[in-house]
């Protein structure tokens, strides 16, 4: 005869025991959804891609706010086209394209590392996407700026 089913989760009797870790459960912690410290190339990559991401986000809802100034009237969409074409102001829409950049590429070695056709090339992609954004945004920086 078998040992009676216990309803036990795997793991369980590790979690009660107290140590140095803070958080004893199934996931990262709350506050280390971010930290990308302690992390391989991989978790470094997910929480880039998970920041870019909420800086997309920000910036499309920013964009439709400043599309709807174009409802107020011309005078109001003069004086605010005076603001977004200052050099503080265009400098981060070179982090911007970094960010869209680095997002859209991490976002591609995901899929292939968790398909499985680029498992051994992770480290190289997460590099590739980097340096490419960073490149991007030098570039753009540049261009938007005007020394190009």
């Amino acid at each position: 005869m078998s040992a009676p089913p216990t309803n036990q989760l795997p793991g369980a009797a590790e979690r009660t025991i107290r140590g140095p870790i803070h958080h004893k459960g199934p996931g990262p912690a709350e506050s280390g959804w971010l930290d990308p410290r302690g992390r391989g190339h991989g978790g470094r990559g997910l929480a880039l891609h998970r920041i870019t991401g909420v800086v997309i986000v920000f910036y499309l809802y920013l964009h439709l706010g400043v599309l709807s100034m174009l409802l107020i009237g011309r005078s109001s969409w003069s004086s605010f086209l005076s603001l977004v074409t200052a050099k503080g102001f265009l400098a981060l829409e070179a982090v911007l394209i970094a960010a869209v950049l680095f997002h859209g590429l991490n976002g591609i070695r995901v899929a292939l590392v968790g398909s499985g056709i680029a498992v051994s090339r992770e480290r190289a992609l997460f590099w590739a996407a980097g340096v490419i954004a960073l490149v991007a945004a030098i570039l753009a920086a540049l261009h938007i700026l005007g020394a190009l």
